[in-house]
């Protein structure tokens, strides 16, 4: 069995071998390059400050390798804060009001791809299977090609491919798609994502589909194209969630809303996570429905994130400030209708408070997948399970069939959905709950990683 390359934007090392990761994502690949033996190589997470960083940092755990770069503060501005989170990002999430284009950093978004091939190339093996993630490493393969690298490469996007119209508004579209041609296999979340790339190249008149729209041909080069929704490691996190119920602060938390219905939302603090449309359909849900007032508590969990750009720091203003503004309007001596928690939770304590939740409330303008979705369905109690209340744009809605979907920007049908997903029978709830957690079970994070592995290898 070849050697498995995994290389990404940022690495999650054990902190000795054997140890289970945190996120499903890592649980996935490290069980695949312990069955393979293989490198993970990414950024350290840390600035060298002006000095080049000259050799990786080796760590050895077990069967895997992982290989660690600091980058200048120069690349950190300009190929992490820049380019791939200032102009791929909200581009991807169809916001080019957003985008912040700018030459200088477009070029460091390349350069840092070419040091990333130049760090690569030295550890490769000619047989390896290499496998690259998200939306910062698009321009890889094309550096490692250019190096005579002719391995195996697969890439897998985490976030949502946009149509042509949005797409081409980045002046450099072009070379972002002749990267992506020179990887064997390109893999996204949905079907949808897949036909917005495909029409892409179909559009602009520099490439075709074939054999039923799983090959495209385009620059030169022909190579696979597939859906693969990522997914969770269902049946551990279920099991958290069971275990969780003896945990002090799910029962602190279960005992500190006195019996009113908990309604949970999860999420990175993000423009595109649509936080504050879902703070105003809450307010909504409770001014429509009287009888639900200081019978209901919406715990809303938003870690920080990239607060070095100024969108995140200003929203993150916005969302406390919305918070406030409502629990004024709203609550009563007794009562605080949101509780606004702006850091992270560990993984078994949330599923523990998703088990709490009678409904999980995801509705994003925008999201490739949304895991937090998956992991709401597997943290409920079969007996007694909670409803789903899902954006329609989220890449979770085209497999969660047992969701109630929503538009999130229509606040009052997103408030009508609240109302019924906490009024819905038990038998209901029973019937999409079981359907959901057994497409899940059947399609967890291990198959994701198969089936993927599986295509880019097959010929």
């Amino acid at each position: 069995m070849s050697r498995l390359v995994v290389v990404s934007n940022r690495v999650t090392i054990p902190k000795k071998a054997g140890d289970a990761p945190a996120g499903g994502l890592a649980v996935a690949l490290q069980a695949a390059l312990e069955e393979r033996g293989g490198i993970w190589m990414g950024w350290s997470g840390n600035s060298s400050g002006d000095r080049e960083p000259e050799k990786l940092d080796i760590i050895e755990r077990g069967n895997i390798t992982y290989a660690l770069t600091d980058l200048t503060d120069t690349d950190v501005e300009e190929y992490y804060h820049g380019f791939a989170n200032r102009v791929l990002w909200p581009i991807c999430h169809y916001r080019l009001d957003l985008a912040e284009y700018a030459r200088k950093e477009m070029a460091g978004y390349f350069r840092v791809n070419r040091f990333f091939a130049h760090k690569l190339a030295p550890l490769l093996k000619e047989d390896d299977i290499i496998w690259v993630h998200d939306y910062h490493l698009i321009p890889l393969a094309a550096e490692l090609r250019q190096m005579g690298i002719k391995n195996k490469i697969g890439f897998f996007l985490h976030i949502p491919w946009p149509p042509a119209d949005v797409l081409f508004a980045m002046p450099v579209h072009e070379q972002i798609m002749r990267g992506l041609s020179q990887y064997d296999l390109v893999g996204f979340h949905t079907d949808f994502d897949l036909d917005n790339f495909g029409g892409g190249l179909v559009r602009e008149g520099i490439g075709e589909r074939l054999e039923g729209g799983k090959k495209f041909s385009t620059y030169g080069r022909t190579f696979k194209g597939g859906a693969y929704p990522i997914s969770i490691e269902t049946k551990a996190f279920a099991q958290y969630a069971v275990k969780a119920a003896r945990n002090v602060m799910v029962k602190k938390a279960h005992d500190s809303i006195e019996g009113r219905d908990l309604i949970i939302g999860v999420d990175r603090l993000d423009y595109s996570k649509g936080i504050t449309q879902r703070i105003d359909a809450f307010e909504q849900f409770v001014k429509l429905n009287p009888a639900y007032q200081n019978k209901v508590t919406y715990l809303q969990v938003t870690p920080k994130s990239r607060s070095e750009v100024p969108e995140y720091e200003q929203m993150q203003r916005t969302v406390a400030e919305q918070a406030g503004r409502v629990n004024g309007a709203l609550g009563q001596v007794d009562w605080t209708p949101i509780r606004y928690v702006n850091r992270s939770i560990a993984r078994p304590l949330l599923a523990g408070l998703y088990r709490l939740a009678k409904i999980g409330l995801v509705t994003p303008l925008r999201d490739g997948m949304n895991l937090v979705a998956k992991e709401y369905v597997a943290a409920q109690d079969p007996e007694d399970p909670g409803v789903l209340v899902l954006s329609r744009f989220a890449g979770a809605a085209r497999e969660l069939k047992g969701a109630l979907l929503v538009n999130p920007y229509d606040i009052e049908g997103t408030a009508h959905a609240i109302a019924r997903g906490l009024s819905m029978s038990l038998e209901e709830r029973k019937q999409r709950w079981s359907e959901m957690m057994d497409h899940l079970l059947e399609y967890d994070i291990n198959r994701w990683c198969d089936d993927f592995l599986k295509d880019l290898t097959a010929d």
